[in-house]
């Protein structure tokens, strides 16, 4: 399917946790790391397929993501859930609905749906207003496959301590944040994958997201061909890390792009 893109690949916006590295007021030496891979957005990513451009979800540092990288279009975006560093950025859309002069499609569960109209219930109010606000339209997704810019996009659903996230495939790739647990049902729709991105906190356990020893055996588990780990806390040095890593598996870091369908053969 992606190779039917000249051009297709997976651009990390941001690989950190909800507070991003450096945290604010902590002197540790991966947040006072002089190693540009140290230092970590609020967890998102952009998929390029050819000139489409779909965002996985608007974190808190969206507008410094989109001018760092150059984001110049959104043919639609991705929410894994409805959680602060995953959505708060969405106010930050408007510039797009400018240049495009058209509404920005936005997928959603339809509980995490509930949870944005309800964080940005100006956006969806009736009533006119004389201010500008983002022009979306929004989309529930359930377990069936939904049609993203042209791209055939599955929904993923994955546990998230008590609560419920989706990661999403597209193609032979797919993109996990935020997972403490992938039901067996989702295991089986993780197979074959060329890329697979997945949560690694830390190292020490944690109720709601994966640790990196829990996401290597995932990945031993679905052998993908090549895995990203992200939502990355103060507690992983990238250098040291990386070096103890297998060969197919990576941490992923702010700005890294991955080539996907032709290039990622």
């Amino acid at each position: 399917m992606l190779d039917n893109f000249e051009r297709a690949s997976i651009l990390v916006l941001g690989s950190g946790t909800s507070v991003g590295v450096p945290m604010i007021g902590c002197r540790c030496k991966v947040c006072t790391s002089t190693d540009s891979r140290d230092k970590r957005l609020r967890p998102s990513v952009l998929l390029r397929f050819g000139d489409k451009r779909v965002l996985i979800d608007s974190t808190p540092d969206f507008r410094y993501q989109a001018l760092r990288f150059n984001i110049d279009r959104l043919d639609g975006i991705l929410y894994t859930h409805a959680h602060a560093d995953h959505i708060l950025g969405l106010d930050d859309v408007r510039p797009f609905n400018f240049m495009q002069n058209s509404d920005i499609p936005i997928y959603a569960a339809a509980d995490a749906l509930l949870t944005i109209r309800r964080t940005f219930q100006y956006v969806f109010d009736d009533p006119p207003t004389e201010s500008s606000r983002p022009r979306l339209t929004a989309n529930v997704f359930d377990s069936l496959p939904i049609q993203v810019a042209g791209v055939e996009i599955q929904p993923i659903r994955v546990a998230h301590g008590r609560g419920v996230t989706h990661g999403f495939r597209f193609g032979d790739c797919a993109y996990l944040t935020d997972h403490s647990e992938i039901p067996p049902a989702s295991m089986e729709m993780l197979s074959g994958l060329d890329v697979l991105f997945l949560d690694a906190l830390r190292h020490n356990p944690h109720p709601t997201h994966s640790t990196v020893d829990e996401s290597l055996r995932t990945v031993e588990l679905l052998k993908p061909k090549r895995a990203f780990f992200t939502h990355i806390s103060h507690d992983l040095m990238h250098a040291t890390l990386a070096e103890r890593l297998p060969a197919n598996v990576q941490l992923a870091y702010d700005g890294l792009e991955i080539p996907i369908g032709r290039l990622g053969a």
